[in-house]
């Protein structure tokens, strides 16, 4: 949209040069004679705190939510899709008065002067529609009669660390504030973007955790908030007149008691006192924590919860209680990572919205959160990013410099609408991004060599299965001695083009592109070839050793011979736990359901080793971490390895979809591994209502309890006992066979 659909009149103003470290205060003031409604649209970049005659109508949040907000110079090589910013809207009628009324812009730095990517200084930009009670429209706008000052934060990083100054201007955004020695604002550059609405959600306050003293540093004290988190500490400050009280964060503990210097990533916040008793909380950041230091003359009064406002959308128990922790943490990591509109890869070292990580966590997320208009906006981030000449799909979204490869990061323009579909019904996704699918796939051709996908752009990373274990092969195996085993990129990347291929085929059918079935099938078959001529061994059927799940990749694609999916079993089953990293371990898992190994399955998921969910669990871990190795983890909140998570509704609940059925309109209730366990329940909300199943072992048989949404057909399957069932309860009797 234009500008003026958002702002009429108004102007982006700012300072177009940095005097100092501080981020600006933008004031206005407006009267009003006679009010029925007033609404305020608002823009600071990058973040941005607004106050209505000293009410801040936005706390605990971080607006907007994030974008690629105009043309950058990088990437040099590249040209970006598209740039939008999305414009929050307010209803202020509550906060205004008859008279003067002031409107105050805290403008932060956010995504918008993030290194190494930054777009300018902040600016902010307003716009207030009043509606009298004679129906009449009066508008107030930012242009250069606003003030503009230094606010209190005194120094900011992003992804690290926030400084405050109060002994600056702490107290500007009221109506008593004599603002007549701020300089008026200047005018600057106009962005070259798109203005946008959007209903995604953004960042709010979930939920608050108190903060429990578990001991002392050299300098301070040691609070613990029970779980790794993502938000901030709000504190009482009781400092004398420039004195400073610090904050450092970490997600673990020293043996000795300390923080982990290993788990702060950098992250601080600190105060310059001056010298009156205040509530204070960062304005502009979050941290990803569980565990703060504080260091000088203040005390928490609890720690805020802050990530998108999404709530869960499922249930799921039984009566194991690896399986109950690994949905409980996935729900909790996913949250955590989810912040201004991107899933990120964790919560602080970088904060970017990986596609890898995104389109691998995807249908997990779209099982047990409400999350649809959440990935319908990162879905446009991603298209943003695809290079108009090339076709490449950067590998985060927005697009921040980043590190990946092709196939398993740039094939989230073809997964996430194909679960959006799945999971929603909205054929429309399909229909908008099948020309973004069609060029990426062109731009995997072209990166090819003898049908294997085997570089991405000149001097950008080319990854695999990334953050696996060090794998060590037993010398009595096939391998001649012991080796660290890594699955090659080219392998992994022409997989997922295969993938991408055959899914593609799906949409294709779905809209009317019949067409190009034709093209996608002899692609196909020229990959799996590729492939499979490069990677089987026709010795022993296997693909690169057995290892690190490659065997799934190939099963997965129906390549290999009958003896490749008997190998990787037996592997497993004499193995006993994870050898996988990002993508393998969500491919295995799947491969052992789809073929009817939910025991080996169950097993691989509970197994109590060293590598693997339960260690986690044992070890006090509330969130995933980025390496099955603790030890080796830069991050202790890392969503990736959550993905199998939709296979617990999908297979040990039954809650499947037929190939031809989306949003849920058409269900076969066939659930897995029921041996294995005395009770099992869970729920998930479908676009036609709830859907549950719950069974429990008794006396000779199983109960069944099974809701079915209206309009949903349903089928019950075990085995061989099938049956139809009704729309809403169904509970049925199956005796042991």
């Amino acid at each position: 949209m234009e500008k003026t659909c958002f702002f009429k009149n108004a102007a982006w103003v700012g300072k177009t040069e940095r005097t100092a470290e501080t981020f600006s205060v933008l004031r206005g003031h407006f009267n009003i004679n006679s009010i029925k409604k007033v609404t305020l649209n608002v823009l600071g970049l990058g973040f941005f705190k607004c106050y209505v005659n000293g009410i801040c109508i936005n706390p605990d949040t971080f607006l907007p939510i994030s974008s690629d907000f105009e043309p950058t110079c990088d990437p040099a090589d590249e040209i970006l899709s598209g740039h939008r910013i999305y414009v929050p809207s307010f209803d202020i009628t509550p906060l205004v008065k008859l008279g003067e009324n002031v409107i105050a812009v805290h403008f932060g730095g956010g995504w918008y002067t993030h290194t190494p990517r930054v777009f300018g200084l902040p600016k902010a930009i307003y716009c207030i529609f009043a509606e009298d009670e004679n129906g009449e429209m009066h508008q107030f706008v930012s242009d250069q009669s606003c003030r503009i000052g230094d606010g209190f934060v005194s120094d900011y990083t992003f992804v690290q660390y926030e400084n405050h100054n109060y002994n600056l201007s702490r107290d500007c955004f009221g109506t008593d504030f004599d603002d007549s020695n701020w300089a008026n604002a200047s005018l600057t550059e106009e962005l070259n973007t798109d203005y946008c609405s959007s209903d995604c959600p953004g960042d709010a306050l979930i939920r608050e955790l108190p903060a429990k003293e578990v001991g002392r540093s050299k300098n301070g004290i040691i609070y613990d908030c029970g779980e790794n988190t993502t938000g901030y500490p709000v504190l009482l400050l009781k400092a004398n007149r420039d004195e400073t009280v610090s904050v450092r964060f970490s997600e673990e503990l020293l043996a000795n008691g300390g923080l982990d210097p290993e788990h702060v990533h950098g992250q601080s916040f600190s105060v310059i006192s001056d010298g009156n008793t205040r509530i204070i909380q960062p304005e502009f950041t979050w941290y990803g924590f569980r565990y703060f230091e504080i260091v000088g003359n203040a005390v928490p009064k609890c720690v805020k919860v802050i990530h998108a406002d999404i709530s869960p959308s499922s249930t799921f128990e039984c009566d194991n209680q690896t399986l109950n922790w690994i949905y409980k943490t996935f729900i909790r990591t996913m949250l955590c990572n989810m912040h201004t509109g991107h899933p990120s890869d964790c919560p602080h070292i970088e904060r970017r919205g990986y596609t890898g990580d995104g389109q691998l966590t995807c249908h997990a997320a779209l099982s047990v959160l409400d999350a649809r208009t959440f990935y319908e906006k990162w879905l446009q981030d991603i298209a943003d990013s695809q290079d108009k000449l090339s076709g490449h799909i950067q590998y985060t979204a927005p697009y921040v410099r980043s590190g990946g490869g092709p196939g398993g990061w740039g094939c989230a323009i073809v997964e996430v609408p194909y679960q959006l579909y799945k999971h929603y019904g909205n054929t429309y996704v399909l229909a908008k991004y099948y020309d973004n699918m069609r060029r990426y796939v062109d731009y995997l051709e072209a990166h090819s060599e003898f049908g294997l996908v085997t570089s991405d752009k000149k001097g950008e990373w080319c990854l695999g299965d990334w953050c696996g274990p060090n794998v060590l092969y037993p010398q009595n195996d096939i391998t001649s001695s012991d080796q660290q085993v890594i699955i090659p990129a080219p392998y992994v990347n022409t997989y997922f083009m295969v993938k991408s291929l055959k899914t593609m085929r799906k949409i294709a059918v779905i809209i009317g592109k019949e067409q190009d079935v034709a093209e996608y099938d002899e692609k196909i078959k020229l990959r799996q070839r590729a492939i499979q001529a490069a990677y089987f061994n026709t010795f022993d059927s296997n693909f690169i050793m057995n290892a690190q799940g490659s065997n799934s990749f190939a099963v997965d694609l129906g390549i290999g011979d009958e003896n490749t999916y008997t190998n990787m079993v037996n592997y497993y089953r004499k193995l006993g736990y994870f050898d996988t990293g990002i993508f393998a371990t969500d491919v295995l898992i799947r491969t052992l359901f789809e073929r009817g190994d939910a025991e080996l399955a169950v097993d691989i998921l509970t197994n109590d080793g060293t590598q693997g969910y339960e260690h986690w669990r044992r070890n006090g871990a509330t969130t995933f971490h980025e390496y099955w190795d603790s030890n080796r983890s830069r991050s202790h909140c890392h969503p990736m390895f959550g993905a199998p998570v939709a296979y617990f509704f999908e297979y040990l609940l039954g809650i499947k979809q037929p190939d031809a059925s989306c949003g849920y309109s058409e269900l076969i209730i066939s659930p897995q591994a029921i041996s294995r366990f005395n009770k099992m329940s869970g729920s998930m909300d479908t676009p036609g209502g709830t859907v549950s199943v719950s069974y429990e072992r008794k006396v000779k048989g199983v109960k069944f309890n099974i809701s079915v949404p209206t309009g949903c057909k349903a089928s019950f399957c075990l085995s061989s006992y099938t049956r139809g069932l009704n729309e809403g309860e169904n509970e049925f009797f199956i005796p042991e066979q």
